[in-house]
């Protein structure tokens, strides 16, 4: 039994194994940041912050149950009211002096900041979303950053293009690279091959030694590469904290899914088409590559 383990993770195998494990990681970083750049993007949409200013003669009581008719909206993420005493001392704080003093009053109001689900912080949504809050008769305005909102959309658009034609771009290169490495490894069996058909092998017998040991390639190079992404991600968030509201959980197990499905149906897929082919091949070619 040992003697056979050992002939079958021989040196072939774990080159091959490395082979793969290196494609596999550039192909789990590109899943990996498309996927960390989606949740940046509702990260960095749903922390714009929307300003509700609310007029003096609204009592604390209708305030209250404005803000909690917010919080029932499906485009409203969360609410925080502010005070005018707390805009006062939060402005002093910023500024260094208190304007109440030379005024001789509070001029600031008291507001209602709203931070909005992702899927409408864009321009057309908050435009009706604005229409419909001004229509309540106590508020003053609703002020939101446009020029900020217009770049974070333009860019997050931008992005996402150009990881996903790398991702397509990356995916062709490594069936590419996969394909050659599975290719010149059963190319070196090609003789043992034709050998067992003489002897009367079926096809599919003669398939299934090759096929499971590539799907192990597959798994191995996999596992090594999914080593390696993970303890990326661990001293990413190590080294930042905060990267814990991009890097989730879900990026990690996506990213591992993805990397070993892949790793498995393209080291069986590029098996069978190599293997296919020397079984069709004649005597006469197996000199040839």
């Amino acid at each position: 039994m040992s003697k056979k383990l050992v002939a079958f993770f021989d040196m072939q195998f774990i080159t091959s194994s490395i082979s793969t494990m290196l494609v596999l990681l550039l192909l789990g970083l590109v899943v990996f940041f498309l996927m960390a750049a989606n949740n940046l993007s509702v990260y960095v949409r749903e922390n714009i912050a929307v300003s509700i200013l609310i007029s003096d003669d609204m009592k604390e009581a209708e305030i209250t149950r404005f803000q909690k008719e917010l919080n029932g909206f499906p485009y409203i993420k969360k609410t925080t009211y502010i005070s005018k005493a707390q805009a006062l001392k939060e402005q002093t704080e910023a500024m260094g002096t208190d304007p109440a003093e030379f005024l001789g009053h509070n001029p600031f109001t008291a507001s209602i900041e709203v931070s909005l689900n992702a899927d409408y912080a864009n321009a057309d949504s908050i435009a009706w979303i604005k229409d419909e809050i001004l229509s309540h008769k106590h508020i003053l305005e609703v002020n939101y950053p446009q020029d900020l909102l217009d770049a974070v959309n333009k860019n997050i658009q931008k992005i996402s293009i150009v990881l996903l034609v790398l991702a397509a771009l990356l995916t062709l290169i490594s069936f590419a690279l996969i394909n050659n490495t599975i290719r010149l490894a059963i190319y070196s069996k090609r003789f043992l091959i034709h050998t067992m058909k003489l002897v009367g092998a079926s096809w599919n017998f003669i398939r299934r030694p090759f096929l499971i040991r590539n799907i192990w390639v597959g798994v191995l190079a996999a596992a090594m590469a999914n080593a390696l992404l993970t303890a990326m991600a661990y001293l990413l968030v190590r080294y930042e904290p905060d990267l814990l509201a991009v890097i989730t959980p879900s990026v990690i197990l996506v990213v591992m899914t993805s990397v070993f499905v892949f790793g498995i149906i393209i080291t069986t897929f590029c098996a069978l088409i190599s293997i296919n082919k020397y079984l069709r091949m004649k005597v006469s070619d197996l000199y040839s590559k």
